[in-house]
């Protein structure tokens, strides 16, 4: 049996990050992988794959609807799907590969198979033909992410009626794919279709998209989504999917109790993810898991076990790769004596459609439920010069700030390179600055990024400058 300082349970972000860092801070680290390439869910059939085929999409998208107007004339333009689930598999080899090279960088024994517990401290690796091995550690970091769900009664065939997995493999485009959720996963898929001409259906069971973030960002895709060929399905409760063929059929009840049929030829099941936490031992180490499935840990991540981590989509919190990976990078630090932080509520979120939609802090619903004192600033990217010059002119950047101390407590923003865009405010929220901070720093012109300066200054006594 071969002793290590710390045994990874897992190598998607949560993992692998967590094993470069225990790498780096000189700990004799290993990392187990039940499949054959590392990286998880996200490098594997989720973040990286599904920006890829976002990507070829959109350009797709701009070539037969943009193009003639920048004056760039292009005839028989079409769809070459198979290139593009080519490309995309291209770009995650790419991506797996550079993590084996940090693993071999970072002195990360890796082992291929099925990690569970056999005791607190001892982790048995089943390979897939039986082979079983054993390690002895001192420490260990459970990283085994999450999976798809699923609703009760629908029974997901991987051809008709998929997941996010399948969605990232069709060899054809649909031409009706119903989605069940509107939630992130399921606008991003279904962006990627919609561009490729596709009719996209959500169905979905609360009043609005992308519900666990400010309100008027779920408004204001919707708007978007819809401009792309996008119909949405409210209040529905699904009953059932049933499949036949190339036809499947959703039924639904709406909001008055009426039963609703939406019929298609794919149905793309997207109603969150569970923790992944199958077969792992954890009743033989003693670790404790909620009502819901996931692992309990304090605040240092630490289970009720001692010497037994937890991190990622198997613990509380948004199922983000880079929460895992903060989470990661805390872990290690920890272990080796340091005093990390994360503040949590300093996490950003993003999807990834067209315009992109990004947020960090505090949701005006929130502050509204919190009683909390509070004012706004906006800016739309209509009157921002180098959303005009791009064509990119949907969304908005919405700033709030404490109505006395005038410090950022939310910033939520859609429209072009938002994704990026919100990293700004990150930093200016870890520093706790006000709007005021940022109306008087200077930002390039033209970019997209002075919007977030007129947010602010919108938000400082309704100085806004280009509006």
């Amino acid at each position: 049996m071969e002793k290590f300082d710390v045994v990874i349970i897992g190598s998607g972000p949560g993992g692998y990050v967590a094993a470069i860092r225990c790498g780096q801070l000189g700990m004799k680290t290993a990392l187990i992988e039940k499949y054959s390439t590392l990286g998880g869910t996200c490098l594997n059939v989720g973040c990286i794959p599904s920006k890829a085929l976002l990507d070829s999409s959109e350009h797709y998208h701009n070539a037969t609807h943009t193009f003639t107007e920048h004056g760039i004339d292009v005839k028989d333009v079409k769809v070459n799907l198979k290139q593009m689930i080519k490309r995309k598999a291209d770009v995650v080899k790419q991506t797996c590969d550079g993590i084996n090279f940090l693993m071999k960088k970072n002195k990360v024994t890796v082992f291929t198979g099925h990690g569970s517990f056999v005791n607190k401290n001892t982790v048995e690796i089943t390979a897939a033909d039986g082979t079983k091995t054993q390690l002895e550690a001192a420490k260990t970091i459970i990283a085994t992410g999450s999976k798809p769900m699923s609703l009760p009664g629908i029974e997901i065939d991987k051809k008709r009626v998929i997941t996010s997995t399948e969605a990232l493999e069709l060899t054809e485009v649909p031409k009706h794919m119903v989605i069940i959720g509107g939630g992130v996963i399921g606008l991003e898929l279904g962006s990627v279709y919609a561009r490729l001409g596709a009719k996209i259906s959500v169905v979905e069971f609360t009043g609005g998209i992308i519900s666990t973030m400010d309100g008027a960002l779920g408004k204001e895709l919707q708007k978007s989504l819809k401009k792309l060929g996008f119909e949405f399905y409210f209040n529905h409760k699904v009953t059932g999917v049933s499949s036949k063929g190339k036809d499947v059929t959703v039924t639904a009840d709406n909001a008055k109790g009426e039963k609703v049929e939406i019929k298609g030829d794919y149905c793309l099941v997207s109603v969150g993810r569970r923790p992944y936490t199958d077969n792992l031992g954890l009743d033989k180490a003693g670790v404790k898991v909620d009502n819901r499935g996931k692992i309990e840990t304090d605040d240092h991540l630490q289970t009720n076990v001692a010497g037994i981590y937890a991190i990622g989509d198997v613990i509380k919190g948004a199922m983000l790769a880079h929460k895992a990976e903060e989470e990661g990078t805390f872990v290690a630090e920890t272990i080796a004596g340091q005093k990390p932080h994360i503040n949590y509520n300093l996490i950003p979120g993003v999807v990834y459609t067209w315009p992109e939609v990004a947020a960090v802090g505090y949701t005006e619903e929130q502050l509204k439920e919190q009683g909390k004192k509070y004012k706004s600033g906006l800016f739309p990217f209509k009157a921002s010069g180098r959303a005009r010059a791009s064509m990119d002119t949907d969304g908005f950047v919405k700033v709030l700030a404490d109505e006395t101390t005038d410090e950022i407590l939310g910033v939520h923003m859609i429209g072009p390179r938002v994704a990026d865009m919100i990293a700004e405010a990150v930093v200016a929220m870890e520093f706790r600055a006000s709007a005021e901070d940022i109306s008087r720093m200077s930002h390039a012109h033209p970019t997209f990024t002075e919007s977030f300066k007129e947010a602010c200054l919108d938000a400082t006594g309704k100085r806004a400058l280009h509006i």
